[in-house]
């Protein structure tokens, strides 16, 4: 599991969308910060990073996809599968070294946003006057969201040997589990029902958890979805031995 994951670091560290992928995220959520009118830190008065919690949920869902497109698809394409499955390492551990990596690198992508907390901080009247709570509830939020979508970018990539086909996949399958499901409580027509499938999604789990109050039940759900996501795609990996 260890050489798969050092493998991905270097394999995706030494391409220039790794970069491209990381500035887009820093770019995006430091512009609606700072820049964009109506949605700053200054036109809402307020010391907090509440903007960028927001947002990131939805960059993520592109964010996490262009790591994870290239896992397994670039290994069917190149026809390196065989030669990996060959190494004394599990199916399983190989899933993991590169699940490990593709959430390494979001964290890693996450760090520099410790400077918006900072700036914030400094703005606050007085200085420090942040709900410090909510701040680290929702970075533990992301750091889940983000294990939840590298589960289903892996999966995307173990079906498909297209690197476009994984990333629309794996952005296709995020939306609906983090946005349709999340708005299924708001349609009156389902009642009951659309609340049932609302608990269902990242979305319900994740505000709830931005709210700095780490339920256990929100912690569970979100690893017990990364779980599954990867127990289908071992499933679906070691199909190539039917």
């Amino acid at each position: 599991m260890w050489t798969i994951f050092k493998k991905e670091i270097r394999g995706f560290l030494s391409s220039l969308i790794a970069y491209v992928v990381m500035l887009v995220f820093l770019g995006t959520t430091g512009l609606f910060m700072w820049v964009i009118k109506g949605n700053t830190v200054f036109d809402l008065g307020l010391a907090s990073m509440q903007v960028m919690f927001e947002l990131a949920p939805y960059i993520f869902i592109f964010l996490v996809s262009a790591i994870t497109m290239r896992s397994f698809s670039e290994e069917k394409r190149l026809g390196t599968l065989e030669t990996l499955t060959t190494r004394p390492i599990s199916d399983l551990g190989i899933i993991l070294g590169k699940y490990a990596a593709s959430v390494f690198l979001v964290i890693i992508a996450l760090l520099p946003t410790l400077i918006y907390y900072y700036s914030v901080s400094q703005l606050g009247s007085p200085q420090g006057n942040v709900d410090t709570g909510a701040m680290w509830g929702s970075y533990f939020g992301l750091v889940l969201l983000a294990m939840a979508y590298s589960s289903l970018g892996i999966f995307a990539s173990v079906v498909t040997d297209n690197q476009i086909v994984a990333l629309i996949l794996s952005m296709a399958m995020g939306f609906f589990f983090y946005v349709v499901l999340g708005m299924m409580g708001d349609i009156q027509a389902l009642d009951v029902i659309g609340k049932s499938l609302e608990w269902f999604s990242l979305e319900y789990h994740f505000n709830s958890m931005s709210r700095g109050v780490l339920d256990t039940r929100d912690i569970l759900y979100m690893l017990s979805f990364s779980g599954l996501f990867i127990g289908l795609t071992k499933t679906f990996f070691e199909s190539r031995k039917w």
